[in-house]
């Protein structure tokens, strides 16, 4: 290794750290079995006390999944320039609402950003929440290193 590289760490964050994480974002992919494989799909979701919510059309391989199936909501951020993030995965046995006020409630708190139809609330319960960070060296690091001027 070069002298003045620095290496990566991870560290496994807390579930207060992945909570406060999972609120900063609006998009995540949801994983779920659709004939036995494994799929995943572009979601908007919100935090709804100890769950995730979405919404998704009737007519979708997530809505068909949803109903008592075991999904993963996964959000991370990525600095590729530092080779810096972090990622947050909450797994848990989904549900589709049905009550109309629950329903109301997503359609309130989620913000969807691709039109059509969103006609299925699916609620999923943050039951293992896990997370880790990556912590690469800083922009001023990297710039030094290559004889660049911080800014």
């Amino acid at each position: 290794m070069a002298p003045g590289t620095r290496v990566a760490t991870v560290s496994e964050l807390s579930r207060e750290e992945c909570l406060t994480l999972l609120a900063s974002t609006a998009v995540g992919r949801m994983v779920f079995t659709a004939s036995a494989l494994p799929a995943v799909v572009p979601v908007t979701y919100a935090l709804d006390g100890g769950a995730a919510v979405c919404q998704t059309a009737s007519s979708s391989r997530l809505a068909r999944a949803a109903d008592g199936g075991v999904l993963a909501l996964q959000t991370y951020e990525v600095d590729v320039v530092t080779r810096s993030g972090w990622s947050v995965i909450a797994t848990g046995r989904a549900e589709v609402l049905h009550d109309p006020v629950q329903v109301r409630r997503v359609a309130d708190l989620v913000q969807p950003w691709v039109p059509g139809s969103a006609d299925v609330a699916i609620r999923l319960p943050l039951t293992v929440l896990t997370g880790r960070r990556i912590t690469g060296p800083t922009r001023q690091h990297l710039a030094s290193v290559a004889g660049r001027p911080t800014d």
